[in-house]
């Protein structure tokens, strides 16, 4: 990945950088939230301290029926609230039957979203305590739909909203944020949002999303965290006509315009949140996307999930399916269905690990990955008319026009789908995969559900129940002959919070693909022999916490190692100094 990223830089590596990086780093934390015990008093400060009918109207401090009696006093709440006092864990359970009782994800996700604005620490005390049942309700698949009505949901601004309109201003818009120590920014421009194409403004909806995972499974603190939309306009027609559409009305801004609204943003988060802020790219189309991470890996700490989270998660279920499947990495045949972000990355990154662990060059190790795009398979002969990313994996071949005729004539032990196509996988690709496979792995990485390149259940049967599978989307148990077959879910949430908290935690200013490895390293060594007995090749998402503090620990010690770690001295146990980093949903006791 980085090598392709040099290419395009004129060979500049992100550790050819400037030396004066301020030390420091690490979590800075003004109130003592995180370091103090739970049962140390703190101060509910917002701008003063907040008491009374703004203290209830506050998300961050307001604890509803939970305030105790001296609470009450000391905080003018008397009156304000019914007389009753109950606990949090009590708050926990009502809301939790209440989200039961809907049938409609949609509506759960708007209930939860509506907890969140006005009750913080229960919002998060609910998605960590609950987080294999909520997740796919506050992301995938669920923010699909979110974003696509997002205009007609709307009720709370969340996050910032950069247009064209403020062009030359977005430094200003930068410290309208209530927030001054930001440690962790997700943007999007809506223009590929999940598989579902351009939703424009109302992409929103996953940079909230994202940065709701970057609490509750990696312990960040929500104060830290910023959600940003660059509204350069749309090329969906539905949503400009839409009555309801909620950003520019216009067709999206391309070339230099966008680039210079680009610039001024990254420019302009730099000069206000400093070095070592994360920035992290998220649904860009791919003609930006590696543009983007090309341009600013040299000069900002940033990340595009999409390329290399994908990639990250997707190798680390590679590795620990080689338990299931047999061989090493170099013994296997990878066929990939998409060669756009996600599917490069992904083949980048298991090339390198390839490499690292063959010490073949890394050319040598791309020659074991073929990928398929809407032309067909990527050969030689098609090297002119092709994307710069996709020129790497152009090999000698003769031209292949359909993934069932790569598939005969490849013959690979691994297939993966990022195309964003739902349903491409079809009965006679999977049986043709399983005529010359024991085990074969399927990967069907396409989100929402419904853009899944196959089902669990067409994996399973197609393949006569021997098919190792992971989704992106979760899907149900499936039982197939008598057994019941967990189907594995390749999600990006096991990575990029654990990844988020370990450059933070160790004060890095550059993310380089060797982090990105021993992040893939860490998720796989997770995985247990219990995990295995059932057919998965990732740990359960139950343990996520302790999963993001081991590879948190394991990046920043890689950030250390690679001279890019501004927070000295070195802590001497990371695992631990991660988990003492992480935000607590707990309710505090005010003075």
């Amino acid at each position: 990945m980085e090598s392709t990223m040099k290419e395009m830089r004129g060979g500049e590596s992100v550790l050819d950088m400037d030396p004066k990086s301020t030390v420091g780093g690490g979590v800075e934390d003004v109130y003592g939230e995180d370091c103090a015990t739970e049962d140390q008093l703190v101060t509910p400060w917002t701008y003063s301290v907040a008491s009374g009918y703004s203290l209830l109207r506050d998300p961050r401090h307001n604890k509803g029926l939970a305030f105790t009696e001296t609470e009450r006093g000391s905080h003018y709440l008397r009156g304000l609230l019914p007389p009753a006092i109950i606990t949090q864990q009590l708050q926990e359970k009502k809301l939790m039957d209440n989200i039961r009782k809907y049938q409609v994800p949609l509506q759960k996700y708007m209930a939860m979203m509506e907890l969140e604005e006005r009750n913080e620490k229960l919002f998060y005390k609910l998605l960590i305590d609950n987080v294999e049942e909520l997740l796919p309700v506050v992301y995938t698949p669920t923010v699909g739909e979110a974003c696509q009505k997002y205009g007609s949901i709307f009720r709370r601004p969340q996050g910032l909203y950069i247009s064209l309109k403020e062009k030359g201003k977005v430094l200003d818009v930068l410290k309208n944020w209530p927030e001054r120590s930001i440690q962790v920014i997700v943007v999007t421009d809506g223009e590929r949002i999940l598989g579902l194409g351009d939703l424009g403004c109302q992409g929103m909806g996953i940079p909230v999303g994202k940065l709701s995972l970057y609490t509750a499974l990696g312990g960040l603190r929500p104060s830290a965290c910023l959600p940003v939309t660059i509204d350069v306009g749309t090329n969906n027609e539905e949503l400009l006509k839409d009555e309801f559409y909620i950003g520019l009305r216009q067709r999206r801004a391309t070339g230099q315009e966008y680039a210079d609204l680009l610039h001024e943003f990254m420019t302009a988060v730099k000069q206000n949140y400093g070095e070592k802020v994360l920035i992290q790219f998220e649904d860009f189309a791919n003609h930006n996307a590696f543009t983007l991470l090309a341009k600013y890996g040299t000069t900002h700490l940033v990340f595009n999930d999409d390329i290399q989270g994908t990639a990250s998660v997707v190798l680390s279920g590679v590795v620990a399916a080689l338990k299931l499947i047999g061989g090493t990495l170099a013994d296997h045949r990878f066929l990939f269905l998409g060669a756009g972000e996600a599917g490069t990355g992904i083949a980048e990154l298991i090339a390198l690990e390839m490499s690292k662990q063959t010490k073949a060059p890394l050319e040598e190790t791309r020659k074991k990955i073929w990928l398929v795009d809407s032309k067909g398979l990527i050969v030689s002969s098609r090297k002119e008319s092709l994307q710069h990313f996709k020129k790497p994996w152009a090999h000698e071949h003769e031209p292949v026009k359909d993934l069932l005729g790569a598939v005969k004539a490849i013959k690979p032990t691994v297939l993966i789908g990022s195309s964003g196509v739902g349903r491409t996988f079809t009965k006679e690709i999977i049986e043709t995969v399983a005529s010359f496979n024991e085990k074969p792995l399927i990967m069907a990485l396409s989100n929402p559900t419904s853009q899944s390149e196959c089902t669990a259940e067409e994996a399973y049967t197609w393949s006569q129940g021997r098919a190792i599978f992971a989704s992106g989307s979760p899907f149900d148990p499936f039982e197939y002959n008598g057994k019941v077959f967990i189907p594995g879910q390749s999600n990006n949430a096991y990575i990029f919070p654990g990844l988020g908290l370990g450059l933070i935690i160790s004060g890095a200013i550059r993310v380089h693909d060797d982090m990105l490895l021993a992040a893939s390293e860490s998720l796989a060594k997770q995985v247990s022999e219990e995990n295995y007995d059932k057919g998965l090749i990732y740990p359960p998402f139950s343990n996520i916490r302790k999963i993001s503090a081991n590879i948190a620990a394991n990046v920043a010690a890689k950030a250390y190692e690679l001279g890019v770690a501004t927070r000295l001295p070195r802590p001497a146990n990371l695992v631990k100094y991660a988990e003492s980093c992480m935000y607590s949903p707990v309710y505090r006791s005010y003075r």
